[in-house]
């Protein structure tokens, strides 16, 4: 498994992690043969969030399952990297369904927000905590007051932020005594907007409409040396869910499975070597409970894809070279 550096903290990192959200719906064996399994194939580092709990129905369930299973699989706590995310506030009682109350950047909330998560984690560190989405009614000074509380108190070794754009990162950057280290972002084949919309200045290409300028994603990402966390990379969209295999996206699997065929790997593979071909230092961000899809999946980062098959498996999902 290749590693790389997480930002520019110092800390490396497996290039691909495991997000443990919809670890709550494992019982507490299958958990633990999960993380064993992701371990021995050369993860390192998992990601989850003090909301995620969907199935369960309560939030921190899928931080408690996985504190409890990385104990059980025998794992050494300084051996894995563990990533958290906070300051949104979600309702689990509306007789309707999930819904988030609102985004909380507050200090009061992000502190006891970080220590609810490091109670049902089982430890009493997280190596990185990210701010889950924008808060509209973010204070900086406030944000800065709690990353030095969490920091200071040894509860948070590094930050970074989730969903957000470049002037949201400047503005909060700005205030803080700590640099942001990573940026965890929608990316992958169905979700390659970033690309696309760096290639799209002053573009007037059939079928692109023109655009005269873009937030610039990646360059900015790589200019501030910001590791870009993929999540979701597998995910067409809430109506069709994952796209490998899937007959919603005939032209994108027959890519998919000419290049596995050219590399000797699984078409799951190909997609996850797509993600982390881009030289943006991306980690991917891998959600899958499946034992063997995982397998297959993390076959890809022991794959380089050449240029062309990059850019043919970009077009066969649809996008267009201006």
């Amino acid at each position: 498994m290749k590693t790389i550096e997480i930002g520019t903290s110092g800390v490396h990192a497996s290039q691909v992690a495991l997000g443990v959200m919809r670890m709550d719906a494992l019982d507490p064996g299958a958990a633990a043969t999960t993380v064993r399994a992701a371990v021995e194939l050369g993860v390192n580092f998992f990601d989850t969030a003090d909301i995620y709990g969907f199935t369960a129905g309560a939030a921190h369930a899928s931080s408690r399952t996985f504190g409890r299973a990385w104990r059980d699989a025998g794992v050494k706590r300084e051996d894995i990297l563990i990533q958290t995310k906070f300051g949104i506030v979600i309702d689990y009682d509306d007789p309707q369904g999930v819904r988030a109350l609102r985004y909380d950047f507050s200090a009061a909330h992000l502190v006891e927000a970080l220590e609810r998560e490091l109670e049902a984690l089982g430890t009493d560190y997280v190596d990185f905590a990210l701010l889950h989405r924008p808060d509209t009614l973010m204070e900086p000074d406030e944000v800065a007051e709690a990353f030095d509380i969490l920091q200071s108190s040894g509860k948070v070794r590094h930050f970074g932020v989730s969903n957000m754009g470049p002037w949201q990162v400047e503005l909060l950057q700005a205030s803080l005594g700590q640099k942001l280290e990573a940026n965890q972002l929608q990316f992958g084949l169905m979700h390659a907007r970033m690309v696309s919309d760096e290639m799209m200045v002053n573009s007037t290409a059939e079928g692109m409409a023109p655009a005269n300028h873009s937030d610039g994603l990646l360059s900015y990402s790589r200019l501030r040396r910001m590791t870009i966390q993929a999540w979701s990379p597998f995910q067409s969209g809430t109506e069709f869910g994952p796209f490998v295999g899937n007959p919603h996206f005939a032209e994108l699997n027959a890519a998919l499975d000419a290049k596995a065929a050219k590399y000797g790997v699984s078409a799951n593979a190909i997609a996850t070597a797509w993600i982390l071909r881009h030289p943006a230092n991306i980690q991917a961000v891998l959600g899958s409970m499946s034992l063997t899809r995982l397998g297959e999946m993390l076959d890809g980062a022991d794959i380089t894809l050449d240029r062309q098959d990059w850019w043919d498996l970009y077009v066969a999902a649809g996008n267009l070279i201006p």
